[in-house]
């Protein structure tokens, strides 16, 4: 089982690492594009080029690249949520938690892990409700028409891979919580 999860997980955070790099490519290409048409643009060009102007005015930004890196974003962030629940990488403030003993630490870890898996339930059953609702009034994006309810689908598959994660993360607390408890019983005796 274990390997099972470790490996959805993974594969959802090189899932999320590949969109996000392919948002960034996206995110240079409007740009230079953008700067690339204003250079076009340029009086000097103009004036004195203008052969070479309409080909640099031939380049632009990508349309709608604001709505793509909007459900792009969205979609890493949620691929992202499974390893990093797998793997306790949220961030942590250790500030009074240090001072306590090993037992109390898994303690409160545990009771982090229940309250993580609650909000990552709530969060896919928002999700999923969400992605109802887009799909029920047709709901498309601006510039590029395409349906919202695609994004709000991919992040709630996403999301519920998450959720199954968090629970996973609960048992494996538990388990470590209860080893601990009865390491802690066996040095008393």
């Amino acid at each position: 089982m274990h390997l099972l999860v470790h490996a959805v997980a993974r594969y959802m955070a090189l899932f999320g690492g590949f969109i996000l790099m392919c948002v960034v490519v996206m995110t240079c290409l409007s740009v230079v594009g953008r700067e690339l048409n204003a250079f076009g643009h340029s009086v000097f060009l103009k004036d004195y080029l203008s052969p070479i102007a309409a080909v640099f005015q031939s380049f632009g930004p990508i349309v709608g690249d604001f709505e793509l890196v909007e459900a792009g974003v969205a979609l890493a962030v949620t691929s992202f949520l499974p390893w990093c629940q797998l793997n306790r990488a949220h961030a942590v403030v250790e500030l009074f938690t240090s001072a306590l003993p090993d037992f109390a630490n898994r303690l409160l870890a545990f009771i982090w892990e229940i309250l993580f898996a609650i909000i990552l339930a709530v969060i896919a059953w928002r999700l999923i409700i969400g992605t109802s609702d887009k799909l029920r009034f047709n709901e498309t994006t601006f510039m590029l028409q395409f349906p919202v309810w695609w994004g709000y689908a991919a992040c709630s598959v996403a999301a519920v891979i998450a959720c199954l994660v968090a629970i996973y993360s609960v048992w494996i607390q538990a388990g470590e919580l209860r080893s601990s408890q009865s390491m802690n019983e066996g040095q008393r005796s």
